[in-house]
Formats: C-alpha cells, sequence, structure tokens
C-alpha cells in the first residue's frame, strides 16, 4: 500500500512537473513572439510608453517594453488628446483589434490604398482642369491655417492664364473628433477643397498622409500637367513657381525638385523625434530626397510612386520616403533652376524685395502670411 501511494504520488509529481513545463514553454512562446511582433512594428522601439490607436473603434493599447519583457494593457476611450497622439502612433495603423486579443492585430502599411476617402472631391480636376495643383497637409483642427490660404495665395485660381487648384488634404481628428468632423464636413460644403482619408492625423503618420496625397493625385486628377506638395505653414509665391514651369526647359515628366537633401545620415537615437530603426531603413544614409515644406513635381509621377509605396518599407520620415520611392522608380530629384528661392526658414524680418523674389519660404503664424501677402500685393 505504501508503494502504491509512494508510486501514485511519484505520478503526480511527474504530471505537475510536465504541467509546469508546457505552462512555461507557453509563456516562453508568448514572450519570444511579443518580442518578434514588437520587433517588426518598430515604433515600440522608439520610448518606453507607446500608444496605438486603432482609427476605426479608437481603442488605446498602452505597450510597456524593455530589453527582456513586453507587457500589454488595454483601456478603451472616446476621444483622445492630438498632442498625446502625436509621438504615439506608427506609421502602420491599426485596423482590426478585437480588444484584448493582441495576437490577432492586424496592420496597414502606408501604402495609400488601404485607406479610404470619407470626404472627398472626386469631380473637382474635371471642373476645374487644372494646369498645377497645390496639395496642402494639414491638421484637422488648423482652421485658421487654411483660411489663411484661401484669403493669400490658395486664393489665386488662375496665374499666368493656367488654372490652379487647392486641395487641402487631412485624416482623422484627434480631440473633439465627432464636433470637429461635423465642422469639416460644414467646411467641404462651404468651399469644396476639403478631402479626407480615414488614417488617424498625427505628425508620426506624415508618410501616410503623404502617400494618399500621391493616390488622390493619380486617381482623381491625372490630366494636370504639374503638382505640388506645400505644406500649411508656407508662404508660397505663385508668380516665380509659374515662371519657373512655364520655362522652356522644364521637363514634363519624370521630374521632381524644390530644397534638395543630399547624403543625409539617418537618426538612430531612440531617443530622437526622427529615429528610424534598422529594420525599418537598413542605410545609413538617405537617398536624395526634397525637403517637405514644399516641392514640385510633373504629375506623372504620384502614380509611380504610389506602386513603388507597394514594395518599399513605410518610415517615419515622411519627405525621404517619397525619395526613397522616387529612386526606386529611376527618378533623380532636380535643383530648381534657382536654390535659392526655397527657402527653409524665416528670418524673423520681413523684407518686401526678398518675398517677391523666392518661390516658398516657411513662416511662423497664419496672420504673419495674410500681413506679408497684403504688403507683397499693395501697389508700389
Amino acid at each position: 500500500m505504501a508503494n502504491f501511494s509512494l508510486s501514485r504520488l511519484h505520478f503526480q509529481c511527474c504530471f505537475i512537473l510536465l504541467g509546469m513545463s508546457v505552462v512555461i514553454y507557453v509563456i516562453g512562446t508568448f514572450f519570444e513572439g511579443s518580442k518578434v511582433w514588437l520587433n517588426s512594428f518598430s515604433m515600440f522601439q522608439t520610448a518606453n510608453n507607446h500608444t496605438l490607436i486603432n482609427v476605426t473603434h479608437l481603442t488605446i493599447y498602452n505597450e510597456t517594453v524593455n530589453q527582456q519583457t513586453s507587457e500589454a494593457i488595454h483601456t478603451e476611450i472616446t476621444t483622445l488628446s492630438r498632442d498625446n497622439l502625436t509621438d504615439m502612433l506608427s506609421t502602420k495603423s491599426m485596423t482590426t483589434v478585437p480588444v484584448k486579443e493582441a495576437s490577432s492585430i492586424q496592420y496597414h502599411q502606408a501604402y495609400p490604398r488601404n485607406y479610404r476617402f470619407i470626404i472627398d472631391e472626386p469631380h473637382k480636376c474635371d471642373q476645374e482642369k487644372p494646369f498645377l495643383v497645390l496639395m496642402v497637409p494639414v491638421a484637422p483642427h488648423e482652421l485658421e491655417a487654411r483660411n489663411a490660404i484661401r484669403s493669400t495665395w490658395g486664393n489665386e485660381s488662375v496665374v499666368q492664364n493656367k488654372t490652379i487648384t487647392v486641395i487641402f488634404l487631412l485624416g482623422l481628428p484627434g480631440n473633439e473628433a465627432e464636433k470637429q468632423q461635423e465642422e469639416l464636413k460644414l467646411e467641404s460644403q462651404r468651399y469644396h477643397d476639403v478631402v479626407q482619408s480615414d488614417f488617424m492625423d498625427t505628425y508620426i503618420n506624415l508618410t501616410i498622409k503623404t502617400t494618399v496625397i500621391m493616390d488622390w493625385l493619380a486617381t482623381h486628377c491625372p490630366q494636370a500637367s504639374y503638382a505640388m506638395k506645400v505644406d500649411s505653414d508656407m508662404f508660397l509665391n505663385l508668380e516665380n513657381l509659374m515662371n519657373m514651369l512655364l520655362a522652356p526647359d522644364t521637363p514634363k515628366e519624370n521630374y521632381i525638385t524644390g530644397r534638395v537633401m543630399w547624403n543625409i545620415p539617418v537618426i538612430r537615437n531612440t531617443n530622437s523625434k526622427w529615429y528610424v530603426p534598422k529594420e525599418l531603413y537598413a542605410e545609413d544614409y538617405y537617398p536624395t530626397y526634397l525637403l517637405g515644406m514644399g516641392y514640385i513635381f510633373s504629375n506623372d509621377l504620384p502614380e509611380k510612386i504610389v506602386e513603388a509605396s507597394k514594395e518599399i518599407t513605410a518610415f517615419n520620415i515622411e519627405d525621404a520616403y517619397v525619395g526613397a520611392c522616387v529612386k526606386r522608380i529611376g527618378v533623380s530629384p532636380s535643383s530648381p533652376p534657382n536654390p535659392s528661392q526655397f527657402k527653409d526658414y524665416f528670418s524673423g524680418t520681413y523684407n518686401r524685395e526678398e518675398f517677391a523674389s523666392v518661390i516658398t519660404t516657411i513662416l511662423q503664424s497664419p496672420q504673419q502670411l495674410i500681413t506679408f501677402w497684403q504688403d507683397l500685393k499693395r501697389p508700389t
């Protein structure tokens, strides 16, 4: 009887040890899988407290990551602060996130046709037949910036007998989303120049925003000759721009120009706003690209850039990413005829002659744009 009890005890101990081994293996596999999953999702490597946003359901996932472990805490929210979103979202946006089922998370790449337009102007180019389309990426809440553009360079619909169309491209609002969305619909109905896609509109999603711009041009406005991606804080002198585009030696295909950036090193410092891990971009230097504040391109390029984006892993430096796409299709960015016309800063002192000679300059506020524009347009 004692031998039987001992054997039974031995069997039970073996069974318990076997069970514990299985549990340890499962836990180890989970954490190893989490490590692989996190490593493949680069934005988790940039800081310790990251947040992912489900663009459809606004479900937030806080991830605490270090070298050994990762732990997910799930919390549903209904409103998000844009300031908090700015450094939280990856260039891969969540689309299907069952609550507390992290293993089933699916992602969209920056490839723009993963997204759809929820406010659109599908017939804008058919109606206006523009020579040049100005695509302005802007945040949903930046109404003041949009109105400043509408009352200045965005109001110049015909320059040197060529039609110009302005489109404001934006994503989903984070803060006070329902109220802002209703205001955007009313703004669209009033001005017919707002296009909105269903990605979260944050700084780190600028790569998505830019590829969506290219997709809109390719699918909605292929008849235009040229397009320009121009930031909402820019002064733009359209007379000078049109002089450049209408010059007889300006290429009509495979052409992209602006403030050219050569031999720019990739930042590997995880504390930097511009950090990019090797998993997303392996080279130590970016390909030649155009500074994102404002660059001009022949309108055959958007479709080619969209196609190239299928093959190039997205990373969060949007202008360098466009440079990588352009390199893939065999196009080299061109220096403008007069590089000094593309200024990447404002000295702080307004000079009328200087603003009369440039194509682009970064400004500090929408009111500054209005003030300088009014002065530049006054009779001499």
